[in-house]
């Protein structure tokens, strides 16, 4: 068992900057290939969960570089986890990458959301050089203030009917999974992947 899966059975938090030492699964491309950016922005990753698109994360995380990174709720899918824990070695790569990048300098801000609220009670303290936010204010190249929080903390739904709020989960989780047939299907045919769920919101 490796220390973040230690982590996250446990559910408290440990000395991050250990686990940003150890080895990835899938070795870390050179940074030198990057393209650099001034701040990236990451949202709705949900780690601990099937649908999560870690190794498509990975990729984007091996090609890109940022003297800031905001992470901006729900990276980490506390509810799902509850109810089982599933956590594949990608998904460890993720944290490996996110915070290997505080270590190396960059400003890394997470905003924990709804699925990641348990997160929140850290708000405030940092962790792994990552620093743990209920919200922040963003400074464009420009000169214009942002303030940047998850969209949770205005969905009436999640603020007053928690219950509803899971039963909608529930309904994602099961078109996420029709949508991983879809897509071994779509690998099969050599076909790209396509996202049911963005298909439904369009």
């Amino acid at each position: 068992m490796n220390e973040m899966t230690k982590l996250l059975q446990d559910g408290s938090i440990a000395d991050l900057s250990d686990f940003a030492n150890s080895k990835p699964a899938i070795p870390e491309r050179a940074t030198h290939s990057r393209r650099q950016y001034r701040t990236i922005w990451i949202s709705d990753v949900h780690l601990g969960t099937k649908g999560c698109n870690a190794e498509m994360l990975i990729d984007f995380l091996d090609h890109v570089d940022s003297e800031k990174m905001y992470l901006v709720g729900d990276i980490i899918d506390g509810w799902r986890l509850k109810k089982k824990f599933y956590w594949p070695a990608a998904h460890n790569d993720v944290v490996w990458r996110l915070l290997k990048r505080a270590k190396r300098g960059a400003e890394v801000i997470y905003i924990p959301g709804n699925h990641d609220e348990v997160v929140r009670q850290f708000c405030g303290l940092d962790f792994g050089g990552v620093a743990i936010r209920r919200n922040a204010i963003h400074e464009t190249a420009d000169g214009r203030r942002l303030l940047v929080l998850h969209g949770d903390e205005f969905d009436a739904i999640t603020l007053s009917h928690r219950w509803l709020a899971h039963v909608g989960d529930a309904a994602y989780e099961a078109m996420m999974a029709l949508n991983r047939l879809v897509n071994r299907w779509r690998r099969f045919w050599n076909l790209p992947y396509w996202s049911l769920s963005k298909h439904a919101k369009a």
